[in-house]
């Protein structure tokens, strides 16, 4: 209707009805917006709005298009319109009733509709986000709390291996005092420990001081607080009473060592840092008891190792001394024997000694020449048997020799052949014995203890050859020192022995045949003479004693 054109001014949908549903107006921009427009009835079914109407069989009651209609006064909504493609619009309808027509105006508030609920969602975006910042703070509380909790932990393990792993107390406390250090930037820490008038320095950390052994007191406010157990803090300009003031304040931090009930030493920590102590008064606590017994069981250990170091001191002194009175007792007792031996034998031989020489004198008187020459032979025989036992008496004496136990100058090459003249009954048609002597000095020695020496050498060397053999002797003299090599081709000495063979009672002969104390003797013989005595051997090739003597 031409009447109503003037609607087409307007920049809103506008649409006339007529009655209940005759749609006789629809302006430019309805016809624009709603294009897709058939009948009021589709239109209408397609527009929603939040009123609940009263419950009605009537389904167009349920449209504000309607409602807008049947309503007897103007009416206003707020609509949403859904078009084919599923997009959906937001309108205020407003009607205006003249007469038998209702004037609809539709406003587009979608904009305004997506600005609300945009800004709803930015509220409840914002709220989401300061509680996600809320919890993000949260979090990251706990994890500095985890963090922190982490790094004492790990600190106090670290200390716990290091007291567990070590019994030496200069590195348990070296290792305490350079992670406390660390952890609190330390440019000095210590430990102390409790004396009869204050503290001890025993251990340092830190920049270039010794401090070692230097006696230090603190207030007696701080004293107070150390014998209840608490850990001293404080900004101090000196560290300790007496001491030369710092010439800025420094962080003073002091940790009781505890055993028990008794404080056993303070720890010492200054720092340039200023910073709250919270969590690390709990570190230091548990590092605080640790180290008490840490300290205590390595004072105990050291005590029990310098207890056994003497102990195994005074066994190996006693072992040296029973050996000692061992080889004294068997030199007495064979000083006797030989001496009963040698006045045995002398009487005889001085009797067969007074035959052979009248002997040679009536000798002289036989007239028959053949009688003569076989009673000539048999007196020469007999002097030199007289002669031989003679030499081996006198030998005997020279060995045992139990008046030269002062040091006297000696000739070592004849101390090894008179020695060699004792055992010949050894070496007698089954050794053969290379003498390689080089030109060397007389040495202040015992001469009656290397014979014995040389004479255990040269025994077991003549026992381990079981048939035939040699034994090569040499001596030289370089160095200062003279070195006596024995080496023989016998059966040799298992590996696995070496290093037992110079100890007092081991034996690889039969039962009977050794005691095991020849060689563990003779170490102590050459010992006494400062040298030292080495053995090399192999199984099936041969033994080789070499002696050195250091002749300065």
């Amino acid at each position: 209707m031409k009447k109503f054109d003037f609607f087409n001014q307007y920049r809103d949908p506008v649409i006339v009805i007529k009655g209940y549903e005759d749609v006789v107006f629809k302006n430019n921009t309805f016809c624009r917006k709603f294009s897709q427009f058939t009948n009021i009835r589709k239109f209408a079914h397609k527009m929603n709005f939040e009123m609940c109407p009263i419950d009605s069989e009537n389904i167009d009651l349920y449209s504000p298009i309607f409602q807008a209609i049947i309503s007897k006064q103007n009416f206003f909504a707020r609509v949403s319109y859904a078009t084919l493609q599923g997009d959906i619009s937001y309108y205020d309808l407003t009607s205006v009733k003249r007469g038998d027509y209702t004037i609809i105006f539709l406003t587009d508030v979608s904009s305004e509709i997506l600005l609300q609920d945009n800004e709803k969602e930015q509220i409840k975006y914002k709220s989401k986000l300061e509680e996600l910042q809320q919890e993000n703070e949260e979090l990251r509380e706990i994890r500095q709390r985890a963090q922190s909790q982490a790094f004492r932990i790990a600190l106090i393990n670290k200390v716990s291996n290091i007291i567990r792993e070590s019994m030496d107390i200069s590195i348990i406390l070296h290792s305490v005092l350079r992670e406390l250090s660390m952890m609190f930037g330390c440019f000095k820490a210590y430990y102390a420990s409790s004396g009869k008038v204050g503290f001890e320095i025993q251990q340092t950390y830190g920049e270039d001081f010794n401090y070692t052994g230097n006696i230090i007191t603190f207030d007696n406010s701080v004293m107070d607080k150390l014998r209840k157990r608490e850990v001293s803090t404080s900004y101090s300009l000196s560290e300790y009473l007496g001491a030369e003031p710092f010439k800025q304040s420094v962080l003073r931090v002091i940790v009781p060592i505890f055993h028990l009930q008794k404080m056993i030493g303070v720890l010492v920590l200054l720092s340039y840092q200023k910073r709250e102590l919270n969590e690390e008064l709990e570190i230091l606590d548990a590092v605080s008891s640790q180290l008490g017994n840490a300290l205590i069981r390595a004072e105990l250990y050291k005590k029990n190792a310098e207890n056994v170091k003497e102990l195994k001191q005074t066994l190996e002194e006693l072992k040296a001394t029973q050996l000692q009175l061992i080889n004294s007792e068997k030199m007495a007792s064979l000083g006797q024997l030989v001496a009963g031996i040698a006045h045995e034998i002398n009487t005889p031989v001085a009797s067969i000694k007074s035959n052979n020489e009248i002997l040679s004198k009536l000798i002289t008187q036989l007239d028959q020449p053949e009688l003569k020459d076989m009673f000539t032979q048999i007196n020469s025989i007999d002097s030199e048997a007289i002669k031989r036992i003679s030499k081996i008496v006198v030998s005997l004496k020279k060995f045992v020799r139990l008046d030269e136990a002062e040091l006297q100058e000696a000739n070592i090459n004849k101390e090894i052949d008179l020695t060699l003249d004792l055992i010949r009954h050894e070496t007698k048609n089954k050794i053969e014995i290379e003498k390689n002597y080089g030109d060397i000095p007389l040495i202040k020695c015992y001469p009656n203890m290397l014979n014995q020496v040389f004479t255990n050498i040269l025994i077991n060397a003549c026992q381990a050859i079981e048939n035939e053999g040699k034994i090569v002797i040499t001596t030289e003299f370089k160095n200062d020192s003279l070195v006596i090599k024995f080496k023989d081709n016998g059966c040799g000495i298992a590996k696995e022995n070496l290093d037992k063979i110079f100890t007092a009672g081991f034996t690889t002969k039969g039962v009977g045949v050794g005691t095991g104390l020849g060689l563990a003797i003779s170490q102590k013989i050459i010992d006494k003479h400062n040298g030292k005595i080495v053995v090399n051997s192999e199984v099936g090739k041969g033994t080789e004693f070499i002696i050195t003597l250091n002749c300065q």
